[in-house]
């Protein structure tokens, strides 16, 4: 067969393990679809606009390391460049695919449509050059291989999103075919010398303090050490907490585990153990204004030992050129039968005591936060995945003890309402044999629903929990105003409408325990489509965490301009 531009991409995205790509249809990359439809064992997956189709992909990187988002220049590109961000700012590696003017107009003087109005059309590659690690334009087939194979290989190294953009003349061009996958998967080993030198300063550090916990944060997963990780805490066989974007990336079913590490929100007496500790092994965190709860857990200074994915600083020094994996398992190897810390573990078994559980509220009363909260636990097993949105969605999953396998994903460093909806979405397309549970609010719903029509275009039997509390509860935390109340919808009533008339897909109102358990059930039983299950709780019916943490962040967002010397 021979090989096209368009050919030759969808057959590096397949080969990198893509099954499925996602896509908004626009006359600049209608060319490149019909090529890329071509490539065998690789399925198109269409989305309702291109902010959604970005966010799609970001869902689809979660489920399988990598996702790839097509769309058309400018009026679509500027618009996925938000998700793309979200990407950056979550380190998954997606790759954003736009059709582009055709190459002849590049210098020509000619205005084209879905454009700015100015005859030059390089500003959305710029654009595109912040928000990812590498961009590249691509006006011959004689140079596509090349940069088509440098985006997608930084973005996997790299774990950040790139951008091609391919003009829309250049797509059915014949060029050459593609060589070994492996020019796209190889990565630069460890410094042996530098990875000597970081172990035996992380045995010194540990050697010199008794009361040592280990934090896990939310870049583990992209470094590709969450077992080495394991490994190190039974190897310590000290406290092992979770920041907030970090929750099921160490598991909690591990005896060592204590719950999450979040200031004034954190699990029963994980603040006390983490404060009480003379060392932090950080792994791999983001340290910002939402994590820390307004700077206020952030955990620095001689005591912590901070090994991010690809440096490690400890004692004063910093051993660059490492990668986390092969650190963690050289540190555990060293560490086996010699030092163990289990000060931190016993002591917080000491303090503390399991929580009760929380009593199923009767089922003819008015739905609460706490009964609706209680009811989606039961339904999490190992084969679950949980997204939850940026508001009290979040705090809610964090207070959910998780089996095994269970997994969370949260949106905390970009913190984009709206955005699990369309990564529900893409979650679901890459990973079809896991229950998928999104816990979402009206206000962020109202931005991206559009998408809940494509889960049930595919057959997707997703559960959405969507808390009716007519605004936009995070805000109302952090700073109260008119601008937090929205117009309410009949969210299960649209069901109806994305079903049209050949749709399965089912919704729900929940105003009671009872309705909420009617709901679940028929839930469960619907293979066919998506459920909304509408819950219906009041306005000011949160989390205390929230309310905590809301506090918090606008302490920190208030802080006055420093005066000038």
């Amino acid at each position: 067969m021979t090989h096209t531009v368009g050919r030759y991409l969808g057959t590096r995205l397949a080969q990198i393990g893509l099954r499925h790509h996602f896509a908004v249809a626009g006359d600049y990359n209608l060319v490149l679809l019909d090529q890329l439809l071509e490539t065998p064992d690789m399925k198109q997956v269409y989305c309702c606009n291109e902010l959604n189709c970005g966010f799609s992909a970001e869902g689809y990187a979660r489920a399988n390391g990598a996702g790839a988002a097509v769309v058309t220049f400018s009026v679509g590109a500027l618009s996925a460049l938000n998700a793309i961000g979200g990407a950056y700012a979550e380190n998954l590696p997606v790759i954003l695919i736009s059709g582009a003017p055709n190459s002849n107009d590049i210098g020509s003087g000619h205005i084209l449509h879905h454009t700015i109005g100015l005859p030059e059309y390089g500003y959305q590659l710029e654009i595109a050059k912040r928000l990812t690690c590498a961009a590249v334009s691509i006006t011959s087939a004689e140079e596509a291989p090349v940069l088509i194979d440098h985006a997608i290989r930084t973005a996997l190294r790299e774990k950040k999103p790139a951008y091609i953009e391919i003009a829309c003349n250049v797509s059915a061009a014949p060029c050459s075919a593609p060589g070994p996958v492996s020019a796209l998967l190889r990565d630069v080993p460890s410094d042996p010398e530098t990875l000597e030198a970081a172990v035996a300063a992380s045995v010194d550090f540990l050697a010199a303090r008794k009361k040592v916990s280990l934090l896990i944060g939310s870049k583990l997963r992209a470094a590709g050490a969450e077992e080495a990780a394991l490994q190190l805490g039974r190897t310590l066989s000290c406290a092992v907490a979770t920041m907030a974007a970090a929750k099921s990336f160490y598991p909690e079913n591990d005896p060592h585990y204590i719950g999450t590490y979040w200031g004034d929100a954190s699990g029963a007496g994980v603040r006390e153990i983490m404060d009480w500790s003379d060392g932090i092994v950080a792994l791999a965190p983001v340290f910002n204004d939402y994590s820390t709860a307004g700077w206020t857990a952030w955990p620095r200074g001689e005591n912590v030992l901070l090994a991010e994915p690809n440096h490690v600083h400890v004692n004063g020094c910093t051993f660059d050129g490492i990668h986390l994996k092969d650190y963690l398992a050289a540190l555990s190897q060293r560490l086996s039968g010699e030092i163990t810390r289990p000060d931190t573990l016993k002591e917080f078994q000491r303090v503390v005591r399991p929580s009760a559980p929380v009593a199923a509220a009767a089922p003819g009363d008015r739905l609460v936060r706490a009964e609706m909260a209680r009811q989606i636990a039961q339904l999490i097993t190992p084969q679950t995945t949980v997204l939850a949105e940026t508001g009290d969605s979040w705090f809610n999953a964090l207070r959910m003890a998780l089996p095994g396998g269970a997994r969370v994903e949260l949106e905390m460093q970009w913190g984009h309402i709206g955005w699990s909806v369309p990564a529900t979405f893409g979650y679901a397309v890459g990973a079809p044999e896991r229950r998928i549970i999104t816990m979402v609010g009206d206000g962020s719903f109202q931005l991206t629903a559009q998408e809940v029509a494509q889960m049930v275009r595919l057959k997707l039997p997703v559960i959405i929990f969507l808390v009716n509390n007519r605004g936009y509860t995070i805000e109302v935390e952090i700073h109260d105003g008119p601008y937090n109340n929205i117009k309410n919808w009949d969210y299960a009533g649209l069901m109806s409408a994305f079903n049209a008339e050949d749709g399965k897909g089912l919704g729900l109102r929940a105003t009671t325990g009872g309705e909420l358990s009617d709901a679940i059930a028929r839930a469960l039983k619907n293979e066919e489509g998506p459920t909304l299950i509408e819950c219906q709780i009041e306005r000011d019916d949160c989390t205390s965490e929230l309310i905590s943490w809301g506090r918090r962040v606008a302490a920190a967002n208030a802080r006055p301009p420093r005066k000038a010397d």
